[in-house]
């Protein structure tokens, strides 16, 4: 339980990408689709491309430093290595705040399928310390459990694309819809929006620690992950614009029920609600070990609380920072909207990804896996996509920025006036 134990290297690079896109497509096929919608209309196809390549720079950039530097922390270790304390910092402060934000937003995208109407908020409190207790046993059964809701989701979403496209009003939802008509500026708001369903691939950096042969299992499953996502996230998103339109997908809490109802197949309806419940879950889960080990690794390095970096005798995972994340959480979901969530996630996970392009930059020949030119894009995409979302999410992240600012400063003032006692 000292906060120098290590953790244990138990996964391959088959259970890093299913961590990897359990992380991705529940937040993505299930949450992001329809405030995406409403800022840029059919133009979220777009939006979605440009997201998609933003995170493919992003993730040439993770792969590349987390085969150099394989430990707990992702770019919050990178930025401390590569630029210093200071980017370091901030770069694991804006993936604790945004990912805590992220776990609350998927425990209310499970809540809203699974629970009875009036319970939601009790339910996704109670899924929240359910999987906190999973990963409070070890990794391997994350690992395990993720591979069984990634099946029931691929499944599910595979009934969804067929009953859509095959359905009599497979093309009636875009009759007549253009593709600008919410302009750059909606477009890049989507976007930036639906940034939040790609930035499950982080997940298996910050697990750096705890997969077997780091150099090569993690490049490996990051960018395999992200691209079987965007393969997924390409069809399901065509299905159910083509289904329902735009106007009724920005306004839909349930568009792949609603595409499944459209197709004449009810009976489906209580399939995908499983597949929405498991997909969420499935989020959830990666994201309390993902916020849990960049947690341990700020703890070990003072920029957390020094108990945070405690590590379990026997089932070495980081627990006290997964319990203390899970109390935060519970919390967060008696108080927050889910769509104001997504917003400040990925102001968070769009800062967070600057810092690692900025960092991968900075690597020399012999480390360097992609070329220079893909961190340059990244770190200039990331900015865009931040400056273009909502104005709430931008005035709410810069505030909690400065709060993590103030109390570095803070800590760092203290520790300097008890040297000079």
């Amino acid at each position: 339980m000292t906060s120098g134990a290590a953790l244990s290297r138990r996964l391959g690079t088959f259970d890093a990408v299913l961590i990897g896109l359990g992380s991705m497509i529940g937040a993505g096929i299930f949450a992001s689709f329809a405030p995406a919608a409403a800022a840029a209309g059919a133009g979220l196809l777009i939006g979605l491309a440009i997201a998609g390549f933003v995170a493919f720079c992003n993730a040439t950039a993770s792969a590349q430093l987390a085969a150099q530097y394989p430990t707990s922390g992702g770019t919050y270790i990178y930025g401390r290595e590569r630029l210093g304390a200071w980017p370091g910092f901030l770069a694991g402060w804006s993936f604790v705040v945004g990912k805590t934000a992220s776990c609350a937003a998927m425990a209310l995208t499970f809540a809203a399928y699974a629970a009875p109407a009036g319970w939601e908020k009790p339910v996704a409190v109670a899924a929240v310390l359910a999987l906190a207790a999973v990963n409070y046993r070890g990794v391997t059964r994350t690992a395990r459990l993720t591979r069984i809701i990634v099946a029931v989701v691929l499944v599910v979403l595979g009934l969804v694309v067929v009953l859509g496209l095959t359905t009599g009003r497979a093309s009636a939802g875009l009759a007549g819809a253009d593709l600008f008509a919410g302009g750059p500026y909606g477009i890049l708001q989507s976007a930036g929006l639906l940034f939040f369903a790609f930035a499950g691939y982080a997940r298996i950096a910050t697990m750096g620690e705890e997969v077997r042969d780091p150099r090569r299992t993690i490049p490996r499953a990051i960018v395999g992950a992200l691209a079987l996502v965007l393969v997924v996230y390409a069809l399901v998103a065509a299905t159910v614009l083509v289904v329902l339109g735009p106007e009724r997908l920005a306004t839909s809490a349930a568009p792949l029920v609603e595409v499944v109802l459209l197709a004449d197949a009810g009976g489906a309806a209580p399939i995908v609600r499983v597949g929405a419940a498991a997909a969420a879950l499935g989020a959830l889960l990666a994201l309390v070990a993902g916020v849990g080990r960049t947690a341990l690794a700020m703890a070990r390095n003072g920029d957390l609380p020094v108990w945070l970096a405690g590590v379990h005798p026997t089932f070495r995972v980081p627990h006290h920072a997964e319990m203390a994340l899970a109390a935060v959480v519970g919390i967060l979901v008696l108080t927050i909207d889910l769509r104001d969530a997504i917003g400040f996630s990925s102001f968070g996970v769009l800062l967070y990804y600057l810092i690692a392009n900025v960092a991968a930059f900075t690597q020399t020949r012999e480390h360097r896996r992609y070329a220079r030119v893909l961190q340059a894009l990244g770190a200039a995409g990331c900015l865009l996509l931040v400056a273009t979302l909502p104005p709430a999410s931008i005035v709410g992240g810069v505030l909690v920025v400065a709060v993590g600012v103030g109390y570095r400063l803070v800590r760092l003032r203290l520790a300097r006036r008890a040297d000079e006692t």
